[in-house]
C-alpha cells in the first residue's frame, strides 16, 4: 500500500505542475501586457486632452488629424493587448480542465479502493475477531506478524482516507481556479467589446475631418510649401551655425570629448523634452496624412503637446545659439554636447540665456501654441552636421 501512496502522490504532483507551469511560464509575458495596458490607457487620455485642445478653436487642422490619428493608434495597441490577455485566460482554461478531468478520474479510482477496503473489513469481520485472529497464532513470530500486518492495514486506510482528502481538495481548488478565470474572461470580453465600439466611432471621426481637409486641398498645399521652405531655412541655418561651433577652438577639449561620450552612453535614455505628449511627425520623409502624391520631411521629430507645456533640456550642455523671429518657428534654440547638438523649434518663450550652462531637465522655454490651436515641439538632434533619429534616442514613454 505504501507503493500506492507514493504513486498517487506522485500523479497529484504532476498535475498540480501541470496545471501552474504554463502560468509560471506565462507570468512574465502577462505583466508586460497589463503594463502595455496602462501605458496604452494613458496614452488615449493624454491624446484626447491634446485632441479636446485643438476642438475648441473650432478648425479642421492637421494637428487635431494627427491627436485624433494617436488616439486610434494607441486604443488599437489597447484592443490587442486585451485580445492577448483574453487568449492566455482562455488557454489557463484549458489546461485548468484538463487537470480537474484527471483529479475527478482519480478522485473516483481513490473512493472505488477506499470502499473495497472497508468491504474487504466487514467482510471479515476483524471487528469481532481481531483479538481471535491474533491469538489463533500457532507461533509468537506468526502472532507478531499478524499485529504488524493489522497495523499496516489501518496506516494504509488512513492513508487512503487522506488521500482522498487531498485529492478533494486540490479538485475544489482547480474548479474555483476555472470559475475565477471564466469570470475575468468575461470581463475582458465586455471591455474588449466597448473598446472595438469607441474605436469605430474614432475612425468614423476620422473619415470626417479627412473630408473636412481634402476640401481645403489648395490652402493645405500652400501651408506644405510654405513649411518645405521654413524647414529648408531653418535646417540651413542650424547646418551653418553647427559648422560653426565645430570649428571653433576651445582649451577644453577634453571635458567636450567627455560629454560626447556621456551623450553616446544615454542612447534611448534620454528624457523627452516635454513631459506630456506624442510624436505627431516622425523622423524622415513620409507620405502628407492628406494630400495624395505628396510628402512632409522631417529632420527631427515633431511632439504635439498642451497648451503652455515647459520645454527642457534633455542632456546637460551649452546653450550655443538663440534664434528669435525664425519663420513659421518663431523661436529656436541649439544646445551644445560635445559633438552632438539638440535643437528646439516652435518655442512661445525662451527661458535661458545665450552661453548658459544647463542640466538635465532644466527648463529652457514654452511651446508655441497655434492659431489652429494646435501646441507642438521640433525636437531634433545632431551629431556635428549628421541629423540622426530623435526617436532612437528618447527613452520609451
Amino acid at each position: 500500500m505504501k507503493k500506492n501512496k507514493s504513486y498517487w502522490l506522485s500523479v497529484l504532483l504532476c498535475f498540480s505542475f501541470l496545471a501552474y507551469a504554463p502560468l509560471v511560464l506565462a507570468q512574465k509575458s502577462r505583466s508586460q501586457l497589463e503594463k502595455e495596458k496602462k501605458e496604452n490607457l494613458a496614452k488615449i487620455k493624454e491624446a484626447q486632452e491634446i485632441l479636446f485642445q485643438t476642438e475648441e478653436k473650432k478648425q479642421t487642422s492637421l494637428g487635431q488629424l494627427r491627436a485624433l490619428n494617436q488616439q486610434i493608434s494607441a486604443r488599437k495597441a489597447l484592443i490587442s493587448s486585451i485580445s492577448e490577455e483574453v487568449n492566455y485566460l482562455e488557454t489557463d482554461i484549458s489546461d485548468l480542465n484538463i487537470v480537474t478531468t484527471a483529479l475527478s478520474s482519480d478522485l473516483e479510482k481513490l473512493k472505488e479502493e477506499y470502499a473495497a477496503m472497508i468491504y474487504a473489513s466487514y467482510k471479515s469481520n476483524w471487528g469481532l475477531s481481531k483479538l481471535t485472529y491474533l491469538f489463533s497464532s500457532s507461533t509468537f513470530n506468526q502472532l507478531t506478524r499478524r499485529m504488524k500486518y493489522l497495523e499496516q492495514y489501518a496506516e494504509a486506510r488512513k492513508a487512503q482516507a487522506q488521500e482522498i482528502e487531498i485529492v478533494s481538495q486540490e479538485l475544489k481548488n482547480q474548479i474555483g481556479a476555472v470559475v475565477s478565470k471564466k469570470e475575468k474572461q468575461d470581463i475582458l470580453l465586455r471591455e474588449q467589446v466597448n473598446e472595438n465600439s469607441k474605436l469605430l466611432k474614432l475612425k468614423g471621426k476620422q473619415s470626417g475631418l479627412i473630408s473636412e481637409l481634402s476640401k481645403k486641398e489648395k490652402q493645405l498645399k500652400t501651408e506644405l510649401a510654405d513649411r518645405n521652405n521654413a524647414i529648408k531655412k531653418l535646417d540651413g541655418l542650424i547646418t551653418n551655425i553647427i559648422k560653426l561651433e565645430t570649428s571653433k577652438k576651445t582649451t577644453a577639449k577634453v571635458d567636450l570629448s567627455i560629454l560626447s561620450a556621456s551623450f553616446e552612453k544615454n542612447r534611448n535614455k534620454i528624457p523627452w523634452p516635454v513631459n506630456n505628449g506624442f510624436v505627431s511627425m516622425k523622423f524622415g520623409k513620409h507620405p502628407h496624412p492628406v494630400l495624395k502624391g505628396e510628402y512632409e520631411d522631417n529632420k527631427g521629430v515633431i511632439i504635439q503637446t498642451q497648451k503652455s507645456e515647459k520645454v527642457r533640456a534633455v542632456f546637460e550642455g551649452k546653450v550655443a545659439v538663440i534664434q528669435k523671429g525664425v519663420p513659421l518657428y518663431k523661436n529656436m534654440l541649439i544646445i551644445k554636447h560635445g559633438d552632438y547638438f539638440t535643437t528646439y523649434a516652435y518655442l512661445e518663450d525662451v527661458d535661458v540665456k545665450l552661453g548658459q550652462s544647463v542640466k538635465t531637465n532644466e527648463v529652457i522655454g514654452e511651446v508655441l501654441t497655434t492659431k489652429e490651436g494646435v501646441s507642438q515641439l521640433q525636437f531634433q538632434i545632431w551629431k556635428n552636421t549628421k541629423t540622426l533619429n530623435p526617436e532612437k534616442w528618447l527613452s520609451n514613454r
